[in-house]
């Protein structure tokens, strides 16, 4: 038999054909792969050797943690380092949404329930706000709590839930010094007072602690650490054994004459230092509920009003500085009414024939209408504005108003009058007080302080030492038995007072309320203390200063003397000064 063998096709011909190299391809192929290639090493390059940043920003957003650690707030004492203000340290009650959801939400809803009434909130509020914010990383509970609430939640063992260091005021002296301490907000920030005044002084650099963690939270490496600086303490001016004794004092004269408000201020008048300064209505600076704008009003830096009989010695003053009297000039103040244009000018004691020392001791309103109607009315202005009034007391606190000190060119004589007795200018107690410390200090006017002063500011020579001691000669007078200021005297020691009642100026006009007032130095033979009493809107028959004020002066001043072993003046007695507690007093306006 035979075969045959079929013919091979073409197209086996060509599977069985060996392949053929072609270079030109094979160069494409390989520069493509090194142009990758060296696009990858350039990249690598450029992110590891120029711009390595972006990536080691990315890789510590994931892994680093910055820990603050809160510093103290300085601490704020008084002169003799009675503490004021102390920072405590609590903690504030922080969770993670994202990670309560992460590990089963809230399905064990007794102990959320727990937690909901340990912080005082309602149940279902608390379980609805972690739900709206489920997926953020961060949100507050509850700021500033106490250990014990602290330690609660941290036994509940919730997961999400952290705690965080953090430190809150403490105010010792409650109400007493609010208007002057201030108080601070939820972060640790001055919003009153010297809290706000120096609160870049009070406030510390908190530390910073940098770490490095893993994904579960573990610390794996400490990056560095940056110590805290506590903030610097402060001592103020102020005497918490006065601040008590007058504080007492203008609470209760509100309740008992029903007065919208009442403030004393008290001066070292060597030194220029605020040794009290009080307010009442007061607000207890631990209570936030009591945080409100009516109490919260330091009135004797913030309240302006017209100073009335009070501005008289001042007026006295100027008269003797600028030659138009001498304390031996006689003023006929006439009946008790004096015509000046279409105007009368009335005195409520009618002086008669006065020489300078009874026309302030009656408080007469003719009497320094004539000094005023005397000299220039550029005299009498630039001895108010010399010993402080219309200017900064220089205490620095947030709030302090400025008055009113008119500067006109033209002034009828009328308004020349009324100016000598207190009306047509509106003034501070701050400014009253400090006023009264330029008498003081024999014609120096130095500026406030509410810090302990280390160094005493020298001061300025702004009327001259002889008529000044003249003038407080006769300011004592006003506290004897026929004086208008007879219930401001203190037993043993000689007093210079001057009683005033101002109408509070209304829309118009003048309204109906009043302002009495009082103000002194004591003792006279060597002024020590100034200060002055506001009592605001008092209510019922009696609102004259003398009636009113004088009392509360003489009971804080007396206190004031014998807390600071100020010896008593010889050759006083009680028989001068007894009757300060007796009968009322109408001689001023």
């Amino acid at each position: 038999m035979k075969f045959f063998k079929r013919p091979e096709t073409k197209n086996q011909r060509r599977h069985e054909a060996p392949p053929v190299f072609i270079p030109w391809r094979f160069g494409v192929i390989c520069g493509f792969v090194a142009l990758a290639l060296f696009a990858l090493i350039g990249r690598a390059a450029y992110i590891q050797v120029l711009e390595p940043g972006r990536l080691i920003q990315e890789g510590d957003l994931r892994s680093l943690r910055v820990k603050a650690m809160p510093s103290a707030r300085g601490m704020i004492s008084d002169r003799n380092e009675e503490q004021l203000a102390v920072s405590v340290p609590v903690q504030a009650i922080w969770a993670d949404p994202v990670q309560i959801y992460k590990t089963g939400g809230i399905q064990e809803v007794q102990r959320w329930h727990a937690l909901a009434d340990v912080l005082g909130v309602d149940r279902q509020q608390l379980l609805t706000r972690l739900d709206k914010n489920k997926n953020r990383r961060f949100i507050y509970l509850q700021r500033q709590v106490s250990p014990a609430m602290a330690a609660y939640v941290s036994k509940l063992k919730l997961p999400g839930i952290g705690l965080k260091d953090e430190s809150r005021r403490f105010y010792p002296a409650g109400e007493v010094s609010a208007h002057i301490i201030g108080v601070t907000g939820i972060d640790s920030h001055g919003l009153e007072g010297v809290e706000r005044t120096y609160d870049g002084w009070l406030t510390g650099e908190p530390g910073r602690r940098t770490v490095r963690k893993d994904r579960y939270g573990r610390v794996v490496e400490n990056i560095s650490l940056q110590k805290r600086e506590p903030g610097k303490p402060l001592v103020l001016s102020i005497d918490q054994r006065l601040q008590a004794v007058a504080y007492r004092a203008v609470k209760q004269a509100v309740v008992d004459y029903r007065a919208t408000s009442a403030s004393v201020v008290m001066v070292d008048v060597r030194t220029g230092e605020i040794l009290a300064m009080v307010n009442a209505p007061s607000y207890n600076p631990n209570n936030r509920s009591q945080l409100q704008s009516y109490r919260m009003r330091n009135r004797a830096i913030t309240d302006a009003m017209e100073p009335g009989s009070t501005i008289k010695p001042f007026v006295v003053l100027a008269a003797m500085e600028n030659g138009t009297a001498d304390e031996n000039t006689i003023i006929n103040t006439g009946n008790g009414i004096f015509q000046i244009g279409g105007s009368r000018v009335r005195d409520v004691s009618k002086a008669g024939k006065a020489n300078l020392a009874k026309i302030l001791q009656k408080s007469s309103n003719i009497g320094v209408s004539k000094l005023s109607l005397a000299m220039p009315v550029d005299a009498l202005l630039g001895m108010y504005s010399s010993v402080g009034l219309g200017d900064e007391s220089g205490i620095n606190l947030i709030g302090e108003a400025m008055g009113f000190f008119p500067d006109r060119r033209r002034w009828s004589d009328f308004e020349r009058a009324t100016l000598a007795f207190g009306y047509g200018i509106s003034v501070t107690p701050i400014q009253l007080v400090r006023a009264y410390a330029t008498l003081g200090a024999l014609g120096v006017n130095r500026p406030l302080s509410i810090l302990k002063t280390e160094d005493v500011v020298p001061g300025r020579q702004v009327v001259s030492a002889e008529n000044t001691r003249k003038l407080l000669n006769m300011l004592e007078t006003v506290t004897h038995p026929e004086g208008s200021a007879k219930r401001a005297a203190v037993p043993g020691y000689r007093v210079g007072a001057k009683t005033g009642t101002a109408k509070k100026a209304a829309a118009g006009g003048y309204s109906d309320e009043y302002v009495a007032m009082t103000a002194g130095l004591a003792p006279i033979s060597n002024p020590r203390l100034a200060m002055v009493v506001v009592v605001n809107e008092p209510q019922g028959d009696q609102y004259y200063g003398g009636a009113i004020a004088a009392p509360i002066f003489a009971e804080v001043m007396g206190s004031a003397l014998q807390i600071l072993n100020v010896p008593p003046d010889a050759g006083t007695g009680d028989q001068l000064n007894i009757v300060h507690n007796k009968g009322n007093t109408h001689g001023d306006t």
